[in-house]
């Protein structure tokens, strides 16, 4: 019992305190303000995980040579984004938005040096609760202010409305036979032998779930009518 109240007392207890903070302000923002618009539970557990991962690989690596450290921290996140580039779907702006936010906190939480032993410990870790409520707050504003755009994958079979010149009368016909108000309609793939056209539709609402991010058809397919 004492080893273990020894180690809530010690560096590596305030380091505790830091984590759970961290991943109490990175729950809120993911659960309380992403998922509850986009419903994406494939984002929510990668969100939640790399806020772990990412706050303990910044604090071992900061646990070595201070001069060394700034480098090999920069070196590994910069692999840790790469893998996701280029390894992974294209991830789309908001979603990627909040990744970077939720890395961020995850950074500056396990980097922020606080020692017990310093008197104004309890002042260093108030301004980093600050920082959170400053983020939560900014995100907030954007969340209520900001209407959620969705987008969906449409395989059209009236090929002759996807003329420019007759986009009011395609969008019509959208609205009407998927009950959604439309933002946006961009062409894909067209086949003359079946008459049907891929579309894609950016229109305001939540996310219809993980089934439209499974078509993998690049942006350069695609031109707006």
């Amino acid at each position: 019992m004492e080893q273990l109240a020894q180690i809530f007392t010690s560096d590596f207890g305030n380091t505790l305190l830091r984590f759970f903070i961290c991943i109490a302000v990175n729950w809120v923002i993911v659960d309380r303000l992403y998922y509850r618009k986009c419903h994406r539970r494939d984002f929510y557990f990668t969100f939640m995980l790399i806020s772990v991962a990412i706050f303990f690989l910044v604090y071992f690596m900061m646990g070595m040579d201070r001069g060394k450290a700034t480098m090999g921290v920069g070196l590994g996140l910069f692999g840790i984004f790469s893998i996701m580039r280029y390894r992974t779907d294209t991830m789309p702006v908001r979603e990627m938005t909040y990744l970077f936010i939720i890395v961020c906190l995850s950074v500056v939480h396990a980097m922020i040096d606080i020692e017990q032993t310093d008197p104004n410990h309890l002042a260093d870790l108030g301004r980093l609760v600050v920082i959170d409520l400053i983020v939560l707050v900014a995100i907030t504003l954007c969340e209520l202010k900001l209407k959620v755009q969705s987008t969906k994958l449409v395989q059209y079979d009236r090929i002759e409305l996807v003329k420019p010149e007759k986009y009011d009368e395609l969008k019509a016909d959208l609205e009407q036979r998927l009950g959604l108000k439309i933002l946006k309609i961009d062409v894909g793939g067209v086949d003359f032998l079946k008459d049907t056209a891929v579309l894609r539709i950016t229109y305001e609402g939540k996310s219809a779930g993980d089934v439209d991010g499974q078509f993998a058809i690049r942006k350069s397919q695609f031109r707006e009518v």
